[in-house]
Parts: structure tokens; C-alpha cells; sequence
């Protein structure tokens, strides 16, 4: 039977809550509570400046706030698991009392994450895919958290062929969280743009994009402000939210589930045109048949 990924997939995630994805594109809001990622370092490294950027994002449309507390940029200092976890734990406790909003936590460190849950996060997001500390995977099983599980070309050599390497890497990190326990409706896959991967590699991987269907599961993308797109539109990372959405627009007709932006608004708008588009096209499609 071939995979369709728009029919509905209930998502299941901590505290007993479910998110719908596949008939309408779910946005992720990227909440840096950092002082130097790449894009946005110290805007909200204060608590009280991360959880008010997390309500507007809410207002803005934003169904899932995604809390890291360490940059995931290739250049950046690590920091010690107290200070990530000083960091995002007041920020999702806050959010949690504030707002109905899903909250992720981005960490790939399993003592953070299961912290990150007891305080009311709902998902883990993992851009190391479980394969830098497969505890990780335990505290998703026992807690029944969400699992975003991100492809990286770090640290590793990787197969020539995107999506070759995509399936490589991927179906491991898959058969980590199997052995934990965690069940597969509680886990999405991101295939990692930018993470190890030049310009040319990220344009292939978004043209091949309805190849990763074979997974037959839900796809998160994280193309918001990432250096390809600056190669692409000749844009800083500040400016690269109109190429952002382009990327959110094209690969939602792709398949793509859920949208890890920056900026919420503008991405929104993007998804709102495509999944209109989409609607028309299957309503044709049922007419027809």
C-alpha cells in the first residue's frame, strides 16, 4: 500500500496530550534560550524574555515551542548539562503553567530531557538521533514523550547519496528506540537540513524529499534561516525568513508535517497557501473518482 503523508497520524506525546499531523501543516517555534546560536543568540537568554517570545509565537500561530538551551551550530562552545538545564527548565516550567501549547525540549542529553518532561515538556527533540546518548530513548519510552529523531553527517563519514545516508543513519537511530521501548506513534523523523550537509546536498534533499516517504512515517523539516538559503538568495540569516517560507511552501506540498521556524507569521501564511492548494487538489481528485 503506498504511503500517504497527508492521511492523519495521531502524534502521542507526554502528559497524555495527542497532535494531529498530515491533513494541515503544524509549525514549530524555535525558542533559543541561548547566547549564541546562530540566528537569534541572546535575544532570550533571560527566562522571562524566552517565555514571553513563547506566547507570541503561540499568538502567531505556533502549535509546538521548541526550548534548547545549547546551540546546535557547528562552531558553537558546548556547555555542561547544569547549565543547559538551568537554562531551559525555568522557561518550559513557565510555559507550562501559561500556556496549552505542545513544548518541546531540544536536547540530546537524556538527564536533561527527562527533567525537561517532569517540568512539562511533551516532546524530545533530538538533533543527534539518539545515537550520542541512546539513554535518551529510555526516557521517551518511560515517559511517553514524543520523539523527534534528526539525521546529522557529524562526526561520521556519510554515504555519497543523500537519501541513501538519510536511510542509513536513520533506520539505526529507529532500531535504538525500538529497543528502549518507545513506541513508532510517538516518533517523527527529521531529515536534518544543514547539519553537516553543503548547499548543494540540502537542494537535492528537498528535491528528493518524497523519496524519505519510505519511511511511512511523519517528516519535521528545519530549513528556517539556514546557511544554504543565504547561498541560495545572497540574504544574512536575519533576512532569510521570505526564502524560509518558500522551503515551508514547497516541501509541505512534498509531504512535510510539522515546520521548525523562526519566524511564525510569515511561515504560516506560507502554509495556509499550500495546504489550500492541497484541499483543491484532493477535492478535485474526489470529484473525479
Amino acid at each position: 500500500m503506498t504511503y500517504d503523508p497527508f492521511q492523519t497520524f495521531r502524534w502521542q506525546l507526554a502528559h497524555g496530550r495527542v497532535l494531529e499531523l498530515g491533513r494541515r501543516g503544524v509549525l514549530m517555534a524555535v525558542i533559543n534560550v541561548t547566547p549564541d546560536s546562530f540566528s537569534d543568540g541572546g535575544r532570550f537568554v533571560k527566562a522571562g524574555a524566552a517565555v514571553d517570545a513563547a506566547l507570541r509565537a503561540v499568538e502567531a500561530g505556533a502549535e509546538i515551542l521548541d526550548i534548547g538551551g545549547e546551540s546546535t551550530r557547528p562552531d558553537a562552545e558546548p556547555v555542561s548539562s547544569g547549565e543547559e538545564q538551568g537554562r531551559i527548565l525555568p522557561v518550559i516550567s513557565a510555559i507550562a503553567r501559561q500556556s496549552r501549547a505542545v513544548i518541546s525540549v531540544d536536547t540530546y542529553r537524556a538527564e536533561t530531557a527527562r527533567l525537561a518532561v517532569e517540568a512539562g515538556a511533551h516532546i524530545v527533540n533530538d538533533v543527534h538521533g539518539l545515537q550520542r546518548e541512546p539513554a535518551i530513548a529510555t526516557v521517551a519510552a518511560e515517559t511517553g514523550a514524543g520523539l523527534c529523531i534528526m539525521h546529522t553527517g557529524r562526526a561520521r563519514e556519510k554515504l555519497p547519496d543523500v537519501i541513501q545516508d538519510q536511510f542509513h543513519f536513520l533506520e539505526r537511530s529507529l532500531q535504538i528506540a525500538t529497543d528502549a521501548g518507545v513506541r513508532r506513534d510517538q516518533v517523527v523523523l527529521d531529515p536534518g537540513f544543514g547539519f553537516a550537509k553543503d548547499t548543494d546536498e540540502n537542494l537535492e534533499l528537498m528535491a528528493r524529499f518524497a523519496e524519505l516517504h519510505r519511511f511511512r512515517m511523519p517528516l519535521l523539516v528545519g530549513t528556517s534561516r539556514k546557511r544554504f538559503l543565504g547561498a541560495v538568495t545572497a540574504q544574512e540569516a536575519q533576512d532569510r525568513d521570505v526564502g524560509t517560507a518558500a522551503t515551508t511552501a514547497l516541501l509541505r506540498t512534498a509531504g512535510a508535517a510539522i515546520f521548525r521556524v523562526h519566524d511564525v507569521a510569515i511561515n504560516r501564511d506560507a502554509l495556509a497557501v499550500s495546504d489550500a492548494m492541497l484541499a483543491a487538489k484532493n477535492s478535485r481528485r474526489d470529484t473525479k473518482s
